[in-house]
């Protein structure tokens, strides 16, 4: 059987990585005033646009996904003829509109795609799973490695479908950002009350960054640190921590809303790679994809991995 991935351009992982494993992109548009730019995880361009337009008007940025009708002609254009199965992992539907696309795209797909398939000489059925990450960016990541893993190693797809579903509920991403304005002026954008002004303007006067957690589609601060880099330090440690008590797949994501080499450069980052070498986990490094910097702003980390249990993040 032969088992497609896809995901969307939020889903922070090396475009080398997506591009060498054949994983389909679900590009996301981004609109700034007349500056336009679809995302296809080209992180040159990305940096590039960072720096001429997010920085100043990112706020106002305007983000457009694939329409139902995209998504359902990339499939019977080209994925259910290239494939038998489908994955389709996205962004947690609590933050955007994709799963609900996929899914409605899904029904008529499934009506639509046998014409294409004998066309191509195939007349065998095919099938697809729409799957919520239930996560944001970097933590994205680990949906997909697993399921590239799994699929690399021959295993079929109602295996993989459990093994995703299940991962779901237990994949944890934590994000630094840098300016609290920023992110309470793009969450006001979007109509999202959940960084006030106050909150804003006490952290930016303190320099106190909160430490954001996403798992289950739910996102909220587990702690609220001075300084960005002190901050980063007790996120890496915590990583190592977690890490050393074991963790569901081999697979730790970073992402970072710039150049790589300002993260690599971070207080912790040091040890939070010997620790992954340590352990034969694998660490994914990636620049932020454009929907993400326009949401959350410039300079924000996210590290995500999996893991069952709750662990309290300690300040």
């Amino acid at each position: 059987m032969r088992i497609g991935l896809v995901v969307d351009s939020a889903c922070d992982l090396p475009l080398e990585y997506l591009q060498r494993h054949e994983v389909t992109i679900l590009p996301i548009t981004v609109r700034i005033g007349e500056a336009v730019l679809a995302d296809h995880r080209d992180e040159q361009a990305t940096l590039e646009f960072l720096h001429a337009h997010v920085a100043e008007r990112g706020a106002e940025a305007e983000t457009m996904p694939y329409t139902v009708q995209q998504i359902q002609e990339l499939f019977i254009n080209r994925l259910v003829i290239d494939y038998d199965y489908v994955f389709c992992m996205t962004i947690t539907k609590s933050r955007s509109p994709i799963f609900d696309h996929a899914q409605q795209a899904s029904f008529a797909i499934l009506n639509e795609y046998k014409a294409a398939r004998s066309a191509a000489g195939n007349p065998t059925p095919f099938a697809l799973r729409v799957i919520d990450t239930q996560n944001l960016f970097a933590a994205q990541g680990i949906a997909a490695v697993e399921a590239v893993r799994l699929r690399d190693a021959g295993e079929g797809a109602p295996k993989i479908r459990a093994r995703l579903e299940n991962l779901a509920l237990h994949t944890h991403g934590y994000m630094i950002p840098r300016d609290l304005y920023y992110l309470r002026a793009r969450a006001r954008s979007k109509g999202d009350r959940s960084v006030g002004l106050l909150s804003a303007a006490l952290g930016s006067a303190l320099d106190i960054k909160p430490v954001l957690h996403c798992n289950r589609g739910e996102t909220g601060a587990v702690a609220k640190i001075k300084g960005f880099e002190p901050a980063v330090e007790k996120l890496f440690a915590f990583t190592i921590k977690r890490i050393h008590a074991g963790l569901m797949t081999p697979t730790v994501c970073l992402s970072y809303g710039g150049e790589l080499d300002e993260m690599r450069a971070l207080p912790g980052y040091p040890e939070l790679r010997a620790a992954c070498a340590a352990n034969n986990i694998e660490l994914f490094e990636s620049v932020m994809s454009l929907t993400g910097m326009v949401n959350v702003g410039k300079g924000a980390l996210v590290v995500a991995f999996a893991a069952e249990g709750q662990a309290r993040f300690e300040e």
